[in-house]
């Protein structure tokens, strides 16, 4: 048992006892292993200063919202009352869209896939038939829906369901050519079955194949339609239990679908043709039509096409009906993408779609299937894309989308999260990215429309940004659970493409996506950004309302070379060390080491026979540049070939608006760019920033003896692969792949493997693309690279007593060090004068690559570093000098005692804290020792700061500030693939999110504020709605019995007429989303209009049924008085001896 103590302090009140505390702290103990705060002797000064706030009561982790296109989409349902669209997936998800804003997420607990969903029309529920034969009854009718019922089949494979208008009889398809019936309300089997055998012919040999299509006459609900595979197809009366009709065709049918009198039928076949049949006529078919097919002169049947998968038929009142049809390309058509047809009278439009087709719906005015339809619109479910096109206009016009389903347009490779932005920052990225905007959708508004906002009382901005595989950056709007595009950035407009062969020698160490975005950095005041790429690009920009042409793109091409070789230690006192200044002394300047880089606009020189050398990944763009509205490139950076090797990845980066400074670091070392004066600053390999009275070198971290790595072992990628023995090979390869930090050249290592893209393991997510092991991964863990930065203002040595502008610099092995920087004066001498560096060496080393700095005032507040507000860079200069000047510097700490700052430092392995400028340590906490830590982010959270940390074991934690006291340890989420790990990314105010698929966003709270505010904030789907009114039936079809025939299923179907089902056949499983729950997790208004309709169905019912017992109980009273009575007469004259 592991205790957590503090130093006592005299004089100060003793917290009070919170015992959830202590179970927390228990859970963090003995899932971690190791996790331990322990204070610093002698440091009761800062309990004493410093009176935490956050709680254990302060911390819940649920998940919030889904947002995105459901991953792998296997089937859709529509409620044409409702007007919402249900998706579900080959996972057994299910996604519910209604109005913008409105969307919902649930998921069946198998995990099989979803091959059919119907839903109970207007009734706020929805039948689900998921591949390991099973059927559930969603409710609707609360804000998370639950299944209510649930009937799995044991014998049979469920193939086609088909649930009727206004009906609680499900019709349920097999495998076999059997149809069983459900009781929806109930959830239970009639014991009417339709078996395949008497539905076919006698005289037939062959089994008709699974059931493909089941539907009723939209004019006689007593007649039947089934499709079987083969291409029979039967019309059998319920009432008679027999077939009417049968209708033969030679090829499989893939669909049927119904003329609203029913007296035709078309259906889809798999020679890509189209047959109309009339029901009194079974012999032979109307028509045969093959739509895409060439019609031979000599009347000979058409060429075979591709089959046609699905077949739509609506009519309408003024004009000739629609034919909607997916699939059905001649196969001549090889390569073409997938198409939807859309014939309406004489005229065949075919519409190309992005992605293949999953499944279509056409979209109507009426719920009824016996009235005209009037279909006004096509969803189309694509297997990447959501699709809706306009019927009502001309060349068939698609809406605009509403819903963010465009996340994964190209693979995301990294994911930021900022909570309670600047106000004005929403609305300016709006206005430059509505610009944006095609201009050729529909004109009338989205059809999808149902449900209701929730009624959260979040109001903070919040912003998502997203960067992708193509080198496109995404501004989304996140605010009240909502996501919406804002703005989109194409960083590839910089570069040149390579079009010819010649042209991609560039290019070639890059295995895919040369303008993937590898990191970036974004300051919300100055609303500067900076991105990092895999090609070793760095790329500033700054946010301009105005367009501007640029005429040439400011390009600064930066050398950076390992001085090591074969990842031996270097010599403290050799060449390579250099000569630090004197403390507050001139800068370290470029030249002492490297030549001077200078802007460019072109790529360095290369010999024609010997290694590349001064060569950058990308070619930028020699053209002028039309820069539109919004973010406008200030400067390239590119680093360059040396020697014949590529530059390495880049693995951290940050800059500082107020500083005028970028600061990024590799495998190799860092770099500074004063981007300014677009000048390079300087470059150093990480042990030069090491002090010379420092010994560089490291302990070994691991058991294992250093081993010179075989030809045949891959080399290792990771800054965190220094693993133990327990590790699943697993997590060794997970590890490897996470940083793609490149480690030292040799024969082993290719050179497309050192500038890899990390779309290559978005896209396969898996970790069989690891090019590691964990042996060859701890050999070269003398390769130090750099892992994060921090701009700050403090104590740059120990000891100073006055605060400047500095760098925190962290290391994949646990180093933190300091860089003093020397800032000019502002306006014109900021941009002649330059910029002083000072390394001032280590500062503190903990366990594990370092993953996030900050720096604590001394009450606990967070020091934000310095920035400048925002200014229009294209504005006049007036306008440039009202807005540019500096935001004040932080206030000096009070010089009261000794340690007035606290440096707060968490890498893979642990958390510590140091105050400032003392630099000793004050708290440590040993975060995990099995695992290790993926993200950490210091946060807000009620007022107060904290630590987040995500880890590899799927844990998520919280710590408290400055005492690393843990106050969350959930095991949340085994991480299962790369994507997890480069999206993960916490933010302010208790709110997260990590990519769950590649086209889904999780957000997810670890506030217990807003999981209790939860479900005022989510959507409602069921709004009380009239059914529209049955179709008029007129005077001539009423009197001779022309309209609808109706069918008394209750008669039919129930136990009383058809006896009760075997019970082996499917096992009944009652849902937790019962009538208990629809009553109270429902709220607000429509909660209430909901459960007093429900009461009053009830009420309604019970009375029903009390009437009903009350008559049976008075036809048996009068039954036994008539019996009496006939007894009475009967012996009334008999002797006693009679009788």
């Amino acid at each position: 048992m592991v205790v957590f103590s503090q130093p006592f302090v005299p004089g100060v009140k003793m917290k009070k006892f919170n015992i959830r505390k202590v179970l927390d702290g228990l859970t963090a103990a003995s899932s971690s292993s190791s996790s331990s705060a322990t204070a610093q002797p002698g440091s009761s000064r800062e309990n004493d200063v410093i009176q935490e706030t956050l709680q254990s009561d302060h911390f819940q982790l649920c998940k919030t919202v889904r947002h995105g296109f459901p991953y792998q989409p296997s089937s859709m349902a529509f409620d044409p009352v409702q007007k919402i669209l249900a998706v579900g997936t080959q996972t057994g998800a299910l996604r519910l869209f209604g109005c913008a804003g409105v969307e919902c997420y649930c998921q069946h607990e198998s995990g099989a896939a979803v091959i059919q969903l119907q839903f109970l029309i207007n009734e706020g529920a929805l039948v689900s038939a998921l591949a390991d034969d099973s059927i559930h009854l969603w409710n609707l009718r609360q804000k998370t829906p639950a299944i209510l019922h649930s009937l799995k089949f044991s014998r049979e494979r469920i193939t086609y369901c088909h649930l009727p208008f206004q009906s609680k009889w499900l019709y349920v398809g097999t495998e076999r050519g059997n149809i069983h019936i459900v009781n929806v309300e109930s959830f239970t089997l009639s014991g009417y079955v339709i078996m395949w055998n008497k539905a076919i012919e006698l005289s037939t040999k062959t089994h008709p194949g699974p059931v493909v299509h089941i539907s009723d006459n939209p004019m006689d609900e007593g007649k039947l339609l089934i499709g079987y595979e083969c291409g029979v197809v039967v019309l059998w009366d319920l009432k008679c239990k027999k077939a009417d009709c049968r209708y033969n065709y030679d090829e499989a049918i893939h669909s049927i679908a119904w003329h609203h009198e029913g007296k035709q039928f078309v259906c889809s076949h798999s020679d890509g043709s189209l047959t109309t049949w009339n029901i009194r006529i079974p012999a032979k078919s109307v028509q045969i039509i093959t739509p895409h097919g060439k019609q031979p002169k000599d009347g000979k049947k058409p060429e075979p096409c591709k089959p046609i998968l699905k077949v739509e038929y609506k009519t309408t009142r003024a004009g000739d009906p629609f034919m909607v049809l997916s699939g059905g390309l001649s196969y001549d058509t090889v390569g073409r993408r997938a198409c939807l047809t859309v014939m309406h009278g004489k005229s065949t439009t075919v519409l190309e779609m992005d992605y293949p087709i999953v499944d279509f719906l056409t979209l109507c005015e009426t719920p009824y299937p016996n009235d005209f339809q009037e279909p006004y619109a096509v969803v189309i479910l694509l297997e990447k894309d959501l699709v809706l096109i306009d019927l009502g206009q001309i060349g068939y016009p698609i809406f605009e989308n509403p819903y963010p389903l465009t996340i994964h347009e190209s693979p995301v490779t990294c994911c930021e999260y900022f909570v309670d932005c600047p106000a004005e920052l929403i609305p300016a990225l709006y206005s430059v990215g509505s610009r944006q905007k095609r201009q050729s959708y529909s004109k009338k508004e989205w059809p999808i429309s149902g449900g209701n906002w929730g009624q959260g009382t979040q109001s903070y901005p919040e912003i998502i940004i997203t960067g992708h595989a193509d080198g496109s950056i995404k501004f989304w709007d996140a605010s009240a659970l909502m996501l919406q595009v804002l703005y989109k950035l194409k960083t590839a407009k910089v570069f040149e493409r390579a079009r010819g062969k010649e042209e991609k020698a560039n290019t070639e160490i890059v295995e895919e996506d040369p303008f993937a975005i590898q990191t970036l950095s974004w300051c919300p005041e100055s609303r500067m950004l900076c991105v990092a790429g895999v090609s070793a690009h760095v790329i500033v920009y700054r946010f301009s309302k105005q367009e501007v042409t640029t005429v040439v793109v400011q390009l600064l091409e930066v050398r950076m070379q390992c001085e090591l070789n074969g990842g031996d230690s270097p010599d403290p006192g050799g060449e390579q060390t250099p000569t630090l200044p004197p403390p507050g002394g001139a800068s370290s300047s470029p030249q002492d080491s490297e030549p001077p880089a200078q802007p460019s606009t072109g790529s360095g020189n290369n010999s024609s026979d010997g290694p590349k050398d001064n060569i950058p990944c990308l070619q930028v763009r020699s053209a002028p540049l039309k820069q539109s509205p919004g973010y406008q490139v200030e400067l390239v950076i590119q680093l360059v070939w040396v020697s014949g090797e590529p530059p390495q990845p880049i693995t951290s980066l940050a800059f500082n608006s107020s500083y005028g400074l970028v600061v990024f670091g590799n495998s190799n070392g860092l770099a500074v760019v004063d981007y300014l004066q677009k000048a390079l600053l300087l470059h150093m390999g990480t042990s030069e920033l090491y002090s010379p009275a420092e010994p560089y070198q490291r302990q070994p971290r691991s058991p294992r003896k250093v081993r010179q790595p075989s030809g045949d072992i891959p080399t290792g990628k990771s800054c965190m692969s220094r693993l133990s023995n327990m590790y699943s090979e697993s997590v060794k390869k997970l590890l490897s792949s996470h940083f793609t930090t490149c480690d030292s050249n040799d024969g082993s290592n290719t050179t497309e493997d050192r500038c890899k893209s990390p779309t290559s393991d978005a896209r396969d997510n898996s970790f069989t693309r690891s090019r590691s092991s964990s042996v060859t991964s701890i050999d070269r863990e003398s390769r130090e690279a750099i892992s994060s930065f921090h701009f700050c203002e403090s104590y740059p040595r120990k000891n100073d007593v006055a605060v400047g502008p500095c760098v925190l610099v962290g290391t994949t092995q646990g180093t933190v060090l300091m860089v003093a920087l020397s800032l000019p004066p502002g306006g014109d001498q900021r941009l002649q004068q330059p910029v002083g560096i000072s390394p001032c060496g280590s500062m503190v080393t903990l366990k594990g690559g370092i993953l996030t700095m900050a720096l604590l005032d001394a009450t606990g507040a967070l020091l934000p570093p310095a920035y400048e507000p925002w200014y229009d860079p294209n504005a006049s200069d007036e306008e440039k000098e009202k807005s540019r000047r500096r935001r004040p510097a932080s206030p000096p700490s009070s010089q009261d005692g000794p340690d007035p700052q606290f440096a707060v430092l968490c890498s893979e392995k642990q958390a510590k804290v140091v105050a400032m400028p003392s630099q000793t340590r004050i708290y440590k906490h040993n975060i995990t020792e099995t695992s290790f830590v993926l993200r950490a982010d210091v946060v807000q959270m009620g007022g107060a700061y904290c630590i987040a940390c995500f880890c590899a074991n799927g844990h998520i934690m919280t710590l408290s500030l400055p005492s690393l006291r843990p106050l969350l340890d959930v095991n949340y989420l085994p991480l299962t693939d790369m994507r997890i790990a480069r999206t993960f990314c916490f933010s302010n105010l208790g709110q997260a999110l990590y990519l769950t698929s590649p086209t889904e966003i999780q957000r997810i709270t670890y506030s217990q504020e807003t999981c209790d505010n939860r479900q005022e904030m989510l959507s409602e789907l069921f709004t009380p709605v009239e059914t529209p009114e049955a179709p008029n039936r007129g005077f001539f079809k009423g009197l001779f019995g022309g309209g609808a025939q109706s069918l008394d299923r209750e008669d039919l179907f129930g136990e009383t007429g058809a006896g009760k089902a075997s019970r082996s056949l499917a096992q009944h499983i009652p849902g937790q989303g019962g009538m208990e729950g629809m009553k109270g997790a429902a709220s607000g208004v429509v909660g209430d209009l909901a459960r007093a309709r429900i009461a009053l169905d009830e009420r309604g019912q019970k009375l029903g049924e009390l009437e009903d017992r009350t008559a049976a109980m008075m036809a048996s009273a009068d039954s036994f008085s008539k019996h009496a009575h006939d007894m009475m007469l009967k012996y009334k004259d008999k002797k006693w001896y009679q009788l």
